[in-house]
């Protein structure tokens, strides 16, 4: 094998004509890699991905084997087919929080997509909007509108992205509520399989989405979360800049990540996590 790139979390290597995608327990914020990892991370995050390319069996995806992996990586790692990627963060917000919120209250708007005045933390928006950003090499993703997105993809892609991108989310968020979870945004990555647009990457995960419980939702505060928004809540909480590098992470706030974790991934695929 030939390792041939370190994403914020997960590392790629080149075996024959598959790829083995393995993700660490590596866990970033603000777009900056912390120094201290969160225990089986790596394999929470891969295994409640697989869940998920399993639900939305229709969509093309990469995923070639969850099993034929090197020992070594077992549980964290998948073979997949080599995609030419789409250079956009295809995100969906179905509740306004985050860079979303912060935006809204500057502008009334999200990536160019006017919303109700007097939205607060926390609301459920009329409907899902599709918000994408730029895809950094370093640093931080930036904002795009939808037409940013046909400037650079044409007006078919565009469309495409964010067809996929809102049928995904909506799917997923449907179910997830059945479970108790909102799933409040999330962020796909999309590549090309020869001329099929596919789904990669990651599948509504905890590291790239925000989960929250349903029975402690309540708009105009920030929400209690089972996904890394706990680690970005603390690091925040320590006057850092959100430049690299970034501060350590005390043992109770990994544990305490690594427990919310375990509970999004139990609440979603009705599986006890064993730690494998």
């Amino acid at each position: 094998m030939r390792h041939i790139h370190s994403g914020k979390v997960r590392d790629l290597y080149e075996d024959g004509d598959s790829l083995l995608l393995v993700a660490s327990d590596r866990v970033s914020v603000f777009d900056v890699v912390l120094p201290t990892p969160i225990p089986d991370k790596g394999s929470l995050l891969t295994q409640l991905s697989n869940w998920w390319f399993e639900y939305f069996a229709d969509v093309p995806n990469h995923i070639l084997s969850t099993t034929d992996v090197p020992a070594e990586f077992a549980g964290r790692a998948v073979r997949v087919a080599p995609l030419k990627m789409v250079q956009v963060e295809c995100i969906a917000r179905g509740y306004l929080s985050g860079s979303g919120l912060k935006e809204y209250e500057r502008t009334g708007s999200v990536s160019g997509i006017a919303l109700p005045p007097g939205l607060r933390e926390g609301d459920k928006l009329p409907e899902p909007i599709f918000t994408p950003t730029t895809k950094a090499a370093q640093g931080h993703d930036e904002p795009m509108t939808f037409d940013d997105v046909v400037r650079q993809e044409g007006r078919f892609v565009a469309e495409r992205l964010r067809e996929l991108t809102l049928g995904v989310y909506s799917r997923g968020a449907a179910y997830a509520a059945e479970r108790g979870v909102i799933i409040a945004d999330t962020k796909f990555e999309f590549g090309w399989d020869g001329d099929v647009l596919t789904l990669g990457d990651e599948v509504l995960t905890s590291d790239s989405s925000r989960y929250w419980p349903a029975d402690d939702w309540e708009p105009g505060r920030p929400q209690r979360s089972f996904d890394k928004q706990f680690v970005r809540d603390w690091a925040t909480s320590t006057g850092w800049n959100r430049e690299p590098p970034g501060p350590e992470i005390p043992a109770d706030i990994v544990a305490g990540t690594r427990r919310k974790y375990v509970e999004a991934y139990e609440l979603i695929t009705s599986r006890t996590w064993s730690g494998s």
